[in-house]
């Protein structure tokens, strides 16, 4: 078990997080300072240092930080499993800075120097292994190619969260999603599985209460 120094450092690296999210949120990554972010934070030069060699760094702790608590419960169907995984992200962006500073860093080509595609691998590759664990159950259309199918889905997703981002502040981003699965899905899962699926926005907030009771 982690020891009581152990313990403060991670509490203190995600306190340096946290702060370094608002800010990146509130300004973009090039507007954003470490001077910002240590006020924030309420911590020492050096114990950022300690755990943050420079601003890109800290950008790459956001971008990774926003795939935390993401894991939605198993599902008999995977389909399903993947409409609650875009669900939640969608919830996600509605709720916590973390994840919507991830965003906007992944989207900021003024991060110079920031790997942003990062978040762009994760997801494809989430929603590539959900797709072949549908198509190995019979639930997709015969013609789907999962690779193909992921990177169009990720692609559209990022769309319609920026988009829901410029116009709303992400307050319409789960009927969006709704909209999104609704429209593509039918080119992709056989009629039986889509008249199951639940796809309707109030999803979102099911599927974060799931998650949080502890049957996830």
């Amino acid at each position: 078990m982690p020891g009581p120094k152990q313990d403060r450092a991670i509490r203190t690296r995600r306190t340096i997080l946290v702060a370094a999210a608002s800010i990146f949120e509130e300004r973009g990554y090039q507007a954003a300072t470490i001077s910002e972010i240590l006020a924030t934070a309420n911590v020492t030069k050096g114990a950022l240092y300690f755990h943050f060699k420079s601003k890109e760094q800290l950008a790459e702790g956001v971008l990774a930080g926003q795939h935390d608590n993401l894991a939605v419960p198993d599902r008999p169907c995977k389909t399903q499993e993947l409409v609650d995984t875009a669900m939640l992200h969608a919830y996600h962006l509605q709720t916590d800075p973390m994840v919507r500073a991830g965003a906007r860093l992944a989207l900021d080509q003024r991060a110079d120097g920031v790997d942003r595609t990062g978040p762009f691998h994760h997801w494809t590759t989430i929603v590539t292994d959900l797709l072949d664990k549908a198509r190995n159950q019979g639930e997709l259309l015969p013609h789907v190619n999962p690779v193909e199918t992921a990177e169009v889905l990720v692609g559209a997703f990022v769309g319609i969260q920026a988009m829901s981002q410029a116009t709303t502040a992400y307050q319409n981003l789960p009927h969006t999603t709704s909209a999104l699965l609704r429209h593509t899905l039918p080119s992709i899962v056989h009629s039986s599985v889509l008249t199951s699926l639940d796809l309707t926005p109030l999803r979102a907030l099911a599927v974060h209460a799931e998650t949080q009771s502890g049957t996830a």
